[in-house]
């Protein structure tokens, strides 16, 4: 993983074999980051998403593996129990195998390369657990 920082903006490159949310949960204790947009594109070999099923309240994860360009990665940064929280969802794709999906990004392993913005917001927003969703949404306190 190599990054600059330019304002508010970390402009983030992993490489073969990193992977995407260790690489975003260390840079945010690295960088010690509270609240961010994450954006993104490259591609990746392995990758896990999921979706949620409302009724049951419960992730259910599909992993896939070959070739895939990631065409959108987006999502944000906040804190649970002082720990980052990343939400991200993703969508890849292989135009030669006629194949797109999308999901709530669990884990995907770069295969050529990953160039990734993080937009540093001022602030912090927390995240608590909604049983009646059965999600952890966000958590705003007062002074936010």
């Amino acid at each position: 993983m190599e990054y600059r920082k330019f304002g508010d903006t970390i402009v983030l490159r992993l490489e073969v074999g990193e992977e995407i949310v260790e690489s975003l949960a260390a840079l945010c204790e690295k960088e010690k980051l509270e609240l961010c947009q994450v954006s993104g594109l490259g591609a990746a070999g392995q990758i896990t998403v999921g979706v949620f099923d409302t009724e049951k309240k419960e992730y259910f994860s599909r992993e896939y593996q070959g070739d895939f360009e990631i065409g959108s990665l987006t999502g944000n940064i906040t804190r649970k129990e002082g720990k980052p929280y990343l939400h991200l969802h993703l969508v890849f794709g292989n135009p030669r195998q006629n194949v797109c999906v999308a999901g709530h990004l669990n884990r995907a392993v770069i295969s050529a390369t990953a160039e990734l913005f993080v937009r540093v917001l001022p602030g912090s927003v927390g995240r608590r657990m909604d049983d009646e969703v059965g999600l952890n949404l966000f958590q705003f306190s007062q002074d936010s």
